[in-house]
């Protein structure tokens, strides 16, 4: 048999499972898998609205169905005239009413409790945006990190948002909704986790050319694990382990690396850049960029344009001596 003889199946057809299918791989946990009781709210508002869609998209194929079978030739004026005032007082006040008062209510109801959520914060973390990554600070603990939020579950947190250049928003689809981080302004979002878990935040605002790798991560633990961690993390940067990381130091200083980073306990309190006191003890570079790993760390220290186009990190020009120097230097900022 040739192609010719092949019956071509129309794109209507194929369509609708394909783009359903594409639904189904390995997909990143979103909105409406909830895991804090913030995120179980506007999950509820949104199965209602999901529901409420599907029966108005229900309603409304039934009545294209009886208009297609029913004919008006053949019937009278005044036949037709009950027909169309039934369908006007039904598609044009009933069932507008019937959807959007519940409606209505539901979300006033909804962002009542979001908006005013009050009782004890168990803990205040303040996040500034930047172009294009995100600080993070525990100023009760004593703790400066970046592009990772870590809390314990179980926990009513505060998050003092702001921004240091233009405007951001920050999502965390599976524990709150959107804010907005505005320059001079703080606003405020509170919400929970349920559960342990790393669930992934995004800039849910453009705000430059790599809005779309600005990602961030927070890490639900358990009180003793985020105790641990704060424990951890409030502690100066170790000192370099041996000779060779010692040299990597004195290159983080000599090419004016410290200009813009910090280092706790150490000459580097540079505030441009992400603290880097704990650097080897974060997930990812480059705000969710890329893996924290030796060869990634090492690009993005040479070559950070090439990784992550527009940051405002400049090249850092290093032989291959140097970089090793360097790279162990960073690997034991733990």
């Amino acid at each position: 048999m040739t192609s010719r003889h092949v019956r071509r199946v129309p794109r209507w057809v194929i369509a609708p499972p394909v783009l359903a299918l594409a639904g189904c791989g390995d997909q990143e946990p979103g909105a409406l898998l909830p895991r804090g009781s913030v995120a179980q709210e506007i999950g509820g508002l949104t199965l209602l609205l999901v529901v409420l869609g599907a029966a108005v998209f229900v309603l409304v194929l039934v009545a294209l169905g009886m208009a297609v079978r029913s004919s008006p030739l053949g019937s009278g004026e005044a036949v037709a005239t009950a027909r169309s005032r039934r369908l006007v007082l039904g598609g044009g006040v009933v069932l507008p009413v019937m959807v959007l008062v519940p409606l209505t209510v539901a979300m006033l109801v909804s962002g009542n409790r979001l908006t005013h959520r009050q009782g004890d914060v168990g803990l205040t973390i303040e996040v500034v945006g930047h172009q294009f990554w995100w600080e993070v600070r525990y100023p009760d603990l004593g703790v400066v990190t970046a592009n990772e939020i870590h809390l314990p579950v179980d926990t009513p947190v505060r998050l003092l948002l702001t921004s240091a250049d233009v405007i951001h928003s920050v999502w965390v689809p599976q524990l709150a909704g959107k804010v907005d981080m505005i320059p001079g302004k703080t606003n405020e979002l509170r919400f929970d986790a349920d559960t342990p878990g790393v669930f992934r935040g995004f800039c849910a605002e453009f705000c430059g050319l790599q809005h779309g790798r600005m990602h961030f991560l927070v890490i639900a633990q358990t009180a003793d694990d985020f105790e641990a961690w704060i424990t951890e993390q409030a502690e100066p940067a170790a000192p370099p382990a041996d000779e060779t990381a010692a040299r990597g130091m004195e290159i983080f200083s000599e090419h004016g690396c410290a200009a813009c980073h910090a280092v706790r306990g150490t000459d580097a309190v540079g505030v441009a850049g992400p603290d880097l006191t704990h650097l080897a003890s974060r997930r990812t570079l480059g705000a969710g960029t890329v893996a924290n790993r030796r060869g990634n760390l090492a690009g993005w220290v040479v070559d950070p344009q090439g990784i992550k186009p527009g940051n405002l990190m400049p090249p850092t020009p290093l032989d291959a001596a140097e970089l090793d120097l360097l790279l162990r230097y960073l690997e034991g900022l733990r």
